[in-house]
């Protein structure tokens, strides 16, 4: 037999098939070619392992250390500055080329332990199969090796077992499945084995199926093997984070040629990094091939000048120009500053995988969330009860689930939720002193006979406990999430279940009531019925103790076995009408279209007599007890935001972010909880109806759109509900044909593809899986939403100061580069253009005066309105049309000052005598050219100090950085001392310039200047002059801006923008629909 390993399967095969969900069980066996009972036999299972291979999720080859090295060294920028080293070895510059080589080695190491740990990835995934499987086959009850499994194999499940491939049921009792690896949502899902579904019912609707990975939280099964491996539902996701694009171009459309060139593009780009990775990234490699073509056709200027007659001088000046357009220290500037942004966000609860990642946020224009657990706290809360003749009680301010002891309760008597909602005409006399009201005595001689019913109901139907910690002093709760909801409710009506029954838990000072119920029998969740009842004595009259029956559960089941309800507050329960039941059915309605999962409770009493007749049903027969039911009234219940999430939205909304929930949630609590978070607005009415109408979608919606009709839609969805994996993926893609940089948010394994597809993926640390950690760039240590802000902000941040040095590098690249070209007019008696800047002496000023400056510029704060601009084009993120003028600009300046510099000393003070030989070793006639280099030499450092001073803000005066101070003459000190390191870089920069011109042998033999003395006021001079110059430029764009701004954005006010519609961004695409049309273009 061959190799076993998962493969795919032929398209025309049985195993193929996608919809058992649709079939019935005996449909499934004659496809499978199996039987329910007595499995497969040993020749079947040979066949298709054979076929199929084994049930694994990939095979287990090691992780390739050489090739992640590889690919690192493999980019455009790190062979650049492999070239610069060589560069700076081959003419002897050992400290320069030590230098590069270690920042080189450094940049490879951080990209190759991050690669290594993305790697890791598939191995996460792989941990979450199980080891073995129980399965009938020839007839026989065995355990084997889950990889041993096989389509048609008959599996057994039960409690804990982590199921072991993708089940069609065949039959179950009880049965709940935590999927939340694939569906992100915590509650167990209570699966139906008889039930047959659509065709396109969504993968979380198909309860006849239980899937991989997921595990069983209560009953058993057994059921048939549909998929397995690669096949199953987390083996797709497996799949979709395995595959990678490939680099071969197959256009049926265009010829074999253009396919080809195509190719050799596409896999020169992913070799050299010009089309992977973050657009920073992008950016950065296309920029290190621009200025190596640059400095070649510099170099070959050089050699062009001497008409190819290159010696030894003519080739070290050529490989100086070219040198000049190096920036060697940009990438380390730039990895340093990255992790200096990591550091401080891991203090801010956001932990960075990827350390450009950060830096991408900045730029990111639509955020993907998950609802339950990241905008939500994860944890049920009642919200709203309703009690028929007695009116809605409502739970409000209450933000910590199991807390009673906060919150207010307010009481709407007599008055149903939907007319609540609806009624806006009437006085509805909302009380809100209700526990103070309805609770000063005990509750059985007050006239609310009617809300003490429901609580007796809601508190014994009910097997969660609420308690104070004896240790810490805080709220705890034990239970299933729904029951403890209810048990905190009853806990703060002061009526906790163990003070009705007596049990002892740690907290027994909630209550001093005396009241004595004795729990008889227990009849628990069923999935099949969907309630629970409980049956108790209460002795609270020792001579006739009375028996009642509660009951809780799904509305429609709870309602199936009721018969009457209270009509008035003391009255006996009447018969229920179909007018009656259309009351509580709207009821229902309201409080689930405000998100609300609504249980309903019921009981029925018996007198001793009655009891004892009936004992021995109303102990062992649930049919008998379940029947001719009181109906009580309603409970709402939800997982509520977070406190920070509302605020977290609204600042987004302010930084012109758009935020989607993708959840796999109803549609109803999704569009509440958006409502409630600030993602979806209330007043939807002010929006036009096409909008409207594809806000809120469902997944199976969305999914039945081909990506065409999904490009023509107005607007994309801002919720979608009952989302699966795939979903999300088609959501993010739809984003980026709109142009949109997103990121994605995530904690299961079902978010894994859609992290991994994202501009950038956000995990959660507390809840996340470790496949979706291994996934994302970025994992939020608290998971809150209201991090991502923290990041966002960072990421923004970041993003200008890298604007800042990168300027700042550039332009000194371009004044060295200029400054350069120009000396090739110098030319000394043997007929040789003279260096107006050593080769050492620009390495100097490119590493080592500009390197820790640019540190500095990358530790800038962010300016104070940082988050109440729109995103920044994730396309030009560094170069902007303002950054390109600047650089040539400030370059311009720069080399001239430092070129009249030169001239001044070299003709002004000498009589211009250039000697001999003067570009390699001090001779008697280079004594002049020595003093002009070092006076050229001092007046470029000092100017590119300058810079990195002028650069803090693009726009603003360096004397007035902040215009609205109370001290504008001091401050200008302040604003320097507020970056100390940048302060000191300057200051050392300024300093450092005197030991290199004077120290012996290290002046004359390796930067090639020599002492000056009056020399030194010229340096000053035009080192002033260039700041002058520097002022007087950014006086010019602030007066151009101005006026650009006046004439194209008369209200560009900042407080004017604050007042804007928050979704203003969100449907200005919208009203932008036709002219995209008419180009034939989507956004």
């Amino acid at each position: 037999m061959g190799s076993t390993k998962s493969r795919e399967i032929p398209a025309n095969s049985p195993y193929a098939k996608t919809d058992f969900h649709a079939m019935p069980i005996e449909q499934v066996e004659k496809v499978l070619s199996t039987h329910v009972h007595t499995g497969l036999n040993a020749t079947q299972i040979a066949e298709r392992l054979a076929l199929i291979g084994e049930n694994t999720l990939g095979d287990d080859s090691k992780i390739d250390i050489k090739s992640i090295l590889i690919s690192q060294i493999c980019n455009a920028m790190i062979m650049v500055l492999l070239i610069s080293m060589v560069i700076a070895l081959a003419i002897k510059d050992w400290i320069s080329g030590g230098v590069i080589a270690f920042v080189v080695g450094v940049n490879v190491v951080i990209g190759a332990y991050q690669e290594y740990n993305a790697s890791k990835t598939m191995n996460s995934l792989k941990s979450l199969s199980t080891p073995s499987a129980h399965v009938i086959r020839d007839g026989n009850d065995i355990t084997i090796q889950s990889k041993e499994l096989v389509p048609g194999d008959i599996c057994i499940i039960k409690v804990g077992d982590t199921i072991p491939a993708d089940l069609r049921l065949i039959d179950s009792i009880n049965l709940e499945t935590d999927e939340a690896l694939l569906t992100g949502e915590s509650l167990p899902v209570a699966k139906e084995h008889s039930e047959v579904y659509e065709v396109d019912t969504p993968v979380g609707d198909r309860l006849n199926l239980a899937f991989a990975s997921s595990t069983v939280t209560k009953g058993r099964a057994t059921g048939i093997v549909i998929k397995t491996a690669l096949n199953t539902e987390i083996g797709k996701i497996a799949k979709s984070l395995k595959s990678e694009k490939s680099l071969v171009s197959r256009d049926e459309s265009k010829s074999f040629t253009q396919n080809l060139c195509a190719t050799l593009k596409q896999s020169a780009g992913t070799f050299l990094g010009t089309n992977v990775g973050t657009p920073l990234h992008r950016t950065l490699s296309k920029l290190a091939l621009l200025l190596f073509a640059i400095a070649v056709v510099f170099a070959i200027v050089v050699m062009a000048t001497q008409k190819f007659h290159v010696n030894k001088e003519v080739a070290i000046y050529a490989i100086c120009v070219a040198l000049s357009m190096i920036p060697s220290s940009l990438v380390v500037v730039l990895t340093i500053t990255m992790s200096a942004g990591a550091k401080v966000m891991s203090t801010r609860n956001v932990l960075v995988r990827k350390l450009d990642s950060l830096e991408a946020l900045g730029a990111v224009s639509d955020i993907c969330s998950d609802k339950t657990g990241t905008l939500t706290q994860g944890k049920m809360i009642a919200k709203q009860i309703w009690i028929p003749q007695f009116g809605t009680i409502s739970v409000q301010n209450s933000n910590e689930p199991f807390n009673p002891t906060i919150g207010d309760i307010h009481l709407i008597p007599r008055f149903s939720p939907y007319q609540y909602k609806h009624d806006d005409q009437e006085d509805v006399g909302i009380i809100t002193d209700f526990k103070e009201r309805y609770l000063s005595n005990n509750l059985g001689q007050l006239n609310v006979k009617l809300f003490g019913e429901w609580l007796y109901a809601a508190t014994l139907a009910n097997i969660a406990n609420v308690f104070v910690d004896s240790e810490t002093k805080e709220w705890k709760a034990q239970g299933d999430p729904t029951e403890i909801a209810i048990q905190v409710f009853a806990t703060r009506m002061d009526l906790p279940r163990h003070v009705l029954t007596g049990e002892e838990i740690e907290d027994n000072e909630t209550s001093n009531k005396k009241f004595n119920y004795k729990h008889l029998a227990e009849y628990p969740f069923d999935s099949s019925v969907k309630r629970m009842s409980a049956v108790y004595e209460n002795s609270e009259d020792p001579e006739s103790p009375v028996y009642e029956v509660f009951t809780k559960g799904a509305f429609e089941r709870v309602l199936d076995c009721c018969n009457s309800w209270y009509k008035s507050p003391n009255g006996p329960p009447q018969p229920l009408s179909d007018d009656d039941l259309d009351d509580i059915m709207k009821n229902v309605d309201s409080l689930s279209n405000e998100g609300l999962r609504v249980l309903a409770f019921a009981k029925k009493s018996y007198g001793k007599a009655e009891f004892v007749e009936n004992k021995q049903q109303l102990l062992k027969e649930r049919d008998f007890v379940e029947k001719d039911l009181v109906f009580l009234g309603l409970i709402g219940i939800y997982d509520p935001p977070r406190d920070e999430s509302h605020s977290a939205v609204k600042r987004c909304h302010q930084a012109g972010i758009n935020v989607h929930m993708l959840t796999g949630d109803f549609p109803g609590t999704a569009k509440a909880i958006a409502q409630e978070v600030g993602i979806l607005p209330h007043n939807l009415y002010h929006y036009p109806k096409e909008v409207v109408d594809v806000m809120v979608m469902t997944a199976s919606d969305f999914d039945a759109l081909t990506d065409d009709e999904i490009d023509l839609l107005p607007v994309l969805p801002l919720v979608i509900a009952r989302c699966a994996p795939q979903t999300k993926v088609r959501m993010i893609e739809a984003l980026h044909r709109r142009n949109k940089f997103c990121a994605m948010t995530g904690d299961g394994v079902n978010d894994s593809p859609s992290l991994k597809i994202a501009d950038v993926g956000i995990a959660m640390g507390i809840n996340g899986s470790d496949v979706a950690k291994d996934a994302a760039d970025i994992v939020l240590s608290d998971d809150n939403f209201a991090s991502i802000l923290n990041a966002v902000e960072e990421g923004r941040r970041m993003s200008e100061n890298i604007q800042k040095f990168v300027l700042q590098l550039l332009a000194e690249n371009v004044a060295q580069a200029i400054y350069l070209m120009v000396g090739l007019c110098f030319i000394d008696r043997d007929g040789v253009s003279v260096f107006p800047l050593a080769p050492v002496e620009v390495l100097w000023i490119i590493v080592v005066t500009s390197c820790f400056p640019a540190m500095g510029l990358g530790l800038e704060k962010a300016s104070v309105d940082v988050m109440e601009k729109p995103p920044k084009d994730a396309k030009a993120v560094v170069f902007t049309w303002e950054v390109i003028v600047d650089m040539i600009v400030y370059g311009l300046i720069m080399a001239a000052c430092c070129m009249v510099c030169f001239v001044t000393v070299l003709h002004g003070t000498g009589d211009g005598e250039l000697g001999t030989n003067c570009n390699s070793d001090f001779n008697s006639t280079c004594h002049l050219v020595f003093k002009s280099r070092a006076a050229a030499f001092a007046t470029m450092t000092w100017c590119a100090l300058i810079l990195a001073w002028e650069v803090v803000d693009m726009r603003r005066s360096f004397f007035m950085m902040n215009p609205e101070s109370e001290t504008p003459y001091t401050q200008v000190f302040k604003d320097i001392w507020s970056n100390q390191f940048l302060f000191w870089s300057v200051i050392f920069g300024f300093v450092s310039v005197f030991p290199v011109v004077y120290i012996p042998v290290i002046n004359k033999k390796v930067f090639l200047h020599y002492n000056i003395s009056y020399e030194w006021g010229f340096a000053v001079g035009y080192t002033v002059l260039f700041w002058i110059s520097c002022e007087v430029y950014k006086y010019i764009k602030r007066r151009y801006y101005r006026n650009k701004d006046r004439v194209n954005n008369p209200e560009n006010d900042l407080e004017q923008r604050r007042m804007h519609d928050p979704f203003e961004q969100y449907t200005s695409s919208f009203s932008r629909m036709n002219t995209f049309h008419n180009d034939e273009k989507t956004f």
